[in-house]
């Protein structure tokens, strides 16, 4: 790429990142005047650290002339956006937060570089990702506890996991060892059905967990895989047709989902005790209106799990209707970046595995923002990138670091095309 082709979008790149600092600077500055009665050096400090990570990290990915550097560019906006607002509500989560995307984007660079200097070591091994997910969640349902109606937590320690964030890691590569290798796996009896085997086997996993919300995320990244890959579209249906069976097993198995769909179909008859969660958050939203009441002026304290479930509905409510549709925006945008890795990918490997990356992204955000504006009922899953949550936050940075590598267009692993 030429000088003159490479001007406009370095351009482009610089503006986008003052963009980000000034939303940072003013918006930092609200929450510190906001709290200037318990102004301490910590304060300075947090808005200080935020505003050097992400500069660091941007500045960082931009020697990677080949690699798509706006994927940082954007998830760094929406980390700002969500970690602010956290910070404003709780000064402890917030630098707890800080921490976690310390350690995400650490690995965000040691995920690139290991593929970079494996590329090809991955490729084939498909039962090697199936047994690392299954073990994750067997070790969950051995070793874990109960949050939330569902038992998907495990503390080592002191600290506290979900290995069923983790998982969504070898998951994807399991898909894309599946289609990489179509030929080899359509030779092996039942080979064409291992992927929906293996898959359902999760599947079933999560429903021992009563984790339905992570099952969902996995199910729609198979869904999407199977439309873009999938040569057999009879296997395209019969997912569905299980996908629906499970669905409707779910509604009468667990009691917790039943709870969930009838809050989803009418929260007022209870709006003091099951029904109080996406009530308050359905108020606060109310309250924002299209420019907000302001960073420190709502009060989304009343909101339970308002810096992690529900800080969508936090952010509408103190940033308004129209940083709503900006997070919604700034998401589509991740995800158009993907889907764009992924058809100007010329291996087939790193082809599947960057569509679902790009899908799992998306069908996270889509679960959690319908499910706090009542469209869905709701999940126990978080917002990517935004919502308070270690495993959650450092999981999708690796994930991104993984489609970081993909989008170095200079991949010269050899393998046929999906």
């Amino acid at each position: 790429m030429d000088r003159l082709t490479q001007s406009p979008m370095k351009r482009r790149m610089v503006s986008a990142r003052w963009l980000t600092l000034l939303f940072q600077l003013l918006s930092l500055s609200l929450v510190l005047v906001f709290q200037r009665e318990s102004l301490t050096a910590r304060s300075l400090g947090f808005s200080a650290l935020l505003i050097v990570l992400t500069l660091l990290s941007q500045f960082l990915v931009n020697l990677f002339h080949q690699a798509d550097s706006y994927l940082l560019m954007v998830t760094n906006m929406l980390f700002s956006i969500g970690v602010i607002l956290i910070y404003r509500l709780s000064s402890f989560y917030g630098y707890r937060q800080l921490i976690f995307y310390s350690l995400g984007i650490a690995l965000f660079f040691v995920a690139y570089f290991i593929l970079e200097k494996t590329a090809d070591l991955w490729v084939s091994k498909v039962y090697f990702y199936f047994f690392a997910a299954a073990g994750l969640l067997i070790m969950t349902l051995l070793f874990g506890f109960v949050s939330g109606g569902a038992k998907n937590w495990i503390e080592i320690g002191g600290f506290s996991f979900q290995p069923s964030e983790l998982a969504k890691v070898p998951f994807c590569f399991l898909i894309a060892g599946y289609y990489a290798n179509r030929q080899r796996m359509n030779t092996i009896k039942w080979g064409k059905y291992f992927l929906m085997g293996a898959t359902y086997f999760l599947i079933a996993l999560f429903f021992l967990q009563r984790e339905l919300g992570t099952a969902m995320v996995f199910m729609g990244v198979l869904f999407s895989a199977q439309i873009a890959f999938e040569e057999n579209k009879k296997l395209i249906l019969l997912n569905f047709a299980f996908a629906a069976v499970g669905i409707v097993a779910a509604y009468f198995l667990f009691g917790h989902i039943r709870t969930r769909v009838d809050i989803w179909i009418n929260p007022w008859v209870d709006m003091d005790g099951r029904g109080y969660q996406i009530t308050q958050s359905l108020f606060g939203i109310a309250a924002g209106g299209f420019f907000g009441t302001g960073l420190g002026l709502g009060h989304p304290q009343y909101i339970p799990l308002a810096y992690s479930d529900f800080i969508f509905s936090a952010i509408l409510e103190e940033m308004g209707a129209f940083m709503g549709i900006a997070v919604i925006l700034l998401y589509l945008l991740l995800v158009y970046r993907g889907m764009k890795i992924s058809l100007a990918q010329p291996n087939a490997f790193y082809s599947v595995l960057a569509l679902c990356i790009s899908v799992s992204f998306a069908a996270q955000a889509l679960i959690m923002i319908a499910g706090v504006l009542k469209l869905i009922p709701l999940t126990g899953i978080t917002l990517p990138f935004m919502a308070h949550g270690g495993s959650s936050l450092v999981t999708s940075f690796v994930l991104l670091g993984i489609l970081f590598y993909c989008s170095n267009a200079a991949l010269e692993v050899p393998n046929e095309k999906a």
